[in-house]
């Protein structure tokens, strides 16, 4: 197969414009491929995949596409049908499946599409992605035969992530599912719980042209609808959903944003009162206040790299109960099955916000008072990208400052820190600045937008979004 773009293999999935890097031909092919190499990786003669679809327009013919390749690869499929991620992660393990793939482009824009991968339980990313596009381009692929079954999971998974709801005190709260794929869930998960939560759930209809907002919890404009209407409700909680369903965002009453690292604190205070000395990770975007406060609260912190497949790779590795990311994907593999799930992670939050009387606004008031930025997305190239950020951590080698280099470079400064890495999934760079005064946090991004402007990247006025 020619012309296939090879930044579309990212670290940890597969992503594209539809109809430029992502065919159905590709989908096909990318079939076959993957069923080749899971028979051959894991020895088995017919293995069974699971795959699921979100709600864009282009998911299900490449679906469809993805299905017969895999059928003409060897594998037998269970095609579980369009909804959130964490729905074919879960049919993974209900039907025992040997791997499965999601077609969903995420956060992307509309234009854009993707899949992301497990076999044998794990996360496919890295070389194995690698070894996918090396096979696709030498045409190394295996003509067999195989069938397809249709399965309806919704109802088998909407029982299984509500049944770890603890009830409590009564609670009100709102559902933004931004159109994405999440809103084919959102409402029987609800009506699950009605006894107990009173809630409203906006935008569930899906449609992958987002016409309502984009579906990015970690970018404040889009949490403006749900900000409003838990201020108009009166709601104790508001939640939002990115477009596959993996990423969860979160308001308290007051309209505050609970950034992904603050969630990760209230589940690992709770989390850590039936598991002392857990391992808790937190990517490299996460503030310093989170791994200070799970040591203050009797775990062990771990720093590691961004990206789902890695945060999950790590979790099996040191067997933590629990991560998470900045950017909302958090993963419970206490009671759970150690997958980003944001259904999931919101039933546990209402678990928790429920368990005491006080709002959620007052739960972290114990916490030093940092100044940060949100997480930043800089426009960046995909061809350069790359070579941008050797430049920049060169840089801060010859600097003699005082770095981590696990994903990107994390500098330490006196009195905060900054973070720029390359993005995975968008031709971009991700930063983050935090510091301990907002003089602090200014002169810090000062430096940043010197290093990024040597390389003719602008750093971006996040303060006037």
């Amino acid at each position: 197969m020619n012309g296939i773009n090879p930044h579309s293999f990212r670290e940890y999935d597969i992503r594209g414009v539809v109809d430029e890097d992502l065919t159905e031909e590709f989908a096909r092919t990318l079939g076959q491929a993957f069923a080749c190499h899971v028979r051959e990786s894991l020895g088995i003669k017919t293995p069974t995949v699971a795959v699921g679809r979100d709600g864009r327009a282009s998911s299900p013919r490449l679906s469809a596409a993805l299905i017969e390749g895999l059928n003409k690869g060897g594998a037998s499929v269970v095609d579980v049908g369009m909804g959130p991620t964490p729905m074919l992660y879960f049919a993974v393990h209900h039907f025992d499946a040997n791997a499965g793939i999601m077609v969903t482009g995420s956060h992307n824009p509309p234009e854009y599409n993707g899949l992301k991968m497990v076999k044998d339980g794990k996360p496919v990313y890295g070389a194995e992605i690698q070894a996918l596009k090396d096979r696709m381009l030498q045409g190394r692929l295996e003509a067999h035969s195989a069938s397809a079954r249709r399965e309806n999971i919704m109802e088998i998974y909407l029982d299984r992530i509500t049944r770890d709801f603890r009830p409590g005190r009564p609670i009100k709260v709102i559902l933004d599912c931004g159109n994405g794929a999440g809103g084919a869930a959102a409402p029987g998960m609800m009506q699950r719980l009605t006894e107990h939560v009173e809630s409203e759930v906006m935008y569930a209809e899906v449609d992958g042209t987002f016409p309502n907002h984009h579906p990015d919890p970690t970018i404040p404009k889009y949490l403006k609808d749900l900000k409003k209407r838990v201020l108009e409700t009166g709601a104790d909680l508001g939640i939002a959903f990115d477009g596959d369903g993996d990423r969860i965002g979160a308001l308290d009453e007051k309209g505050e944003i609970i950034w992904g690292d603050r969630l990760m604190i209230l589940f690992g205070r709770d989390l850590l009162k039936e598991r002392p000395g857990a391992t808790i990770i937190g990517d490299v975007k996460c503030s310093q206040v989170l791994f200070d406060a799970i040591e203050q609260a009797g775990g062990t912190p771990l720093m590691w790299k961004t990206g789902h497949s890695l945060v999950k790779s790590k979790m099996r590795e040191t067997k933590a109960p629990l991560g998470g990311e900045m950017s909302g994907h958090l993963f419970f593999a206490d009671r759970y099955y150690g997958y980003d799930d944001a259904l999931y992670a919101a039933v546990r939050l209402m678990s928790v916000l429920a368990a005491e009387d006080s709002p959620m606004s007052e739960r972290l008031l114990d916490l030093p008072e940092v100044f940060a930025t949100p997480e930043l997305r800089i426009e960046c190239p995909d061809e350069i990208k790359f070579q941008v950020m050797e430049r920049v951590l060169q840089a801060q080698k010859d600097a003699g400052e005082a770095f981590s280099d696990i994903d990107g470079v994390r500098v330490k400064k006196a009195d905060g820190w900054w973070l720029l890495r390359v993005s995975n999934t968008q031709p971009a760079l991700v930063c983050r600045v935090e510091a301990q005064s907002e003089v602090s946090l200014v002169a810090i991004e000062t430096e940043v937008t010197a290093i990024l402007n040597r390389e003719g990247v602008s750093y971006p006025d996040w303060r006037a979004e």
